[in-house]
């Protein structure tokens, strides 16, 4: 099988001693690309210094809403600078968050209008957070919607209902299910993956975080090589086989972020 992790932070301190050794993992497990996210400025800039460095990880640069209250008006310029790199695929991670209060909600709402912005503006697809914030971003989206069209992007390690996810359909975006499909109280969330139609499924990692079963509490971090739980599981959800599956999500992936087979 092939396989795509299409949301990584690979530069995570909990890779600090070891990513050769990850990346190796992940290519001997079938991973075939890794789209490493960045989530602020310096961290756009470190996941493009990976990219340049392993041919196998592709960037996307971006500020998460998390993290924006903390950035200057150089960091934003960066970002745009950043976006124009080869091995930029995608921007983001931006977004929407109401259950951690790191910054002021409508400063999260002006972080993400821009990535929209920027995202239409070179072509690049949009990776898009989003925790308790679901009518939120409804509303952001449908207001980009109705002045430019479809979009282009992910919603990535998704946990919603599924409402916001054909919405998102709706709008033109992809769904990615990271390890929270797999656990055990996920049963809705299984659901939902069972419904979104095979060529707008994404499967990702969300690397070092949402490990999943059978491996959640077992082990101390998630890695991409143990994305072949999660396309396991959403196989089991949607009755294919595993290596169809994996067909669909790489190519889903590849068509997407826009890099060539060949590559």
């Amino acid at each position: 099988m092939q396989l795509f992790d299409t949301h990584a932070h690979l530069d995570d301190a909990a890779f600090a001693n070891d990513l050769t050794q990850v990346i190796q993992r992940a290519q001997d497990g079938g991973v075939i690309g890794i789209l490493a996210v960045g989530i602020s400025a310096a961290s756009s800039e470190a996941v493009i210094r990976l990219a340049e460095k392993f041919p196998m990880v592709w960037a996307a640069v971006g500020i998460h809403p998390n993290y924006a209250a903390q950035a200057q008006a150089e960091d934003w310029w960066q970002i745009e600078k950043l976006a124009q790199h080869p091995k930029v695929v995608a921007i983001g991670e931006t977004g929407l968050d109401r259950y951690w209060d790191y910054t002021p909600f409508a400063l999260q709402e002006e972080y993400f209008v821009r990535h929209l912005a920027l995202a239409r503006q070179t072509g690049r697809p949009i990776v898009i957070h989003c925790r308790e914030a679901e009518a939120d971003l409804r509303r952001i989206l449908q207001q980009d919607y109705d002045v430019h069209g479809s979009l282009k992007g992910i919603l990535h390690a998704f946990s919603g209902e599924w409402a916001t996810a054909e919405f998102g359909l709706a709008m033109g975006l992809h769904v990615s299910f990271a390890g929270m499909v797999t656990f055990r109280n996920a049963e809705d969330l299984r659901q939902v993956a069972a419904r979104i139609p095979a060529q707008r499924l994404l499967i990702e990692t969300d690397s070092p975080y949402l490990t999943p079963v059978p491996l959640r509490g077992k082990v101390s971090r998630n890695e991409p090589a143990h994305i072949v739980h999660t396309l396991t599981c959403l196989a089991q959800v949607r009755q294919v086989e595993p290596t169809t599956l994996a067909a669909e999500t790489t190519a889903n992936a590849r068509h997407l972020l826009g890099i060539d087979s060949a590559d």
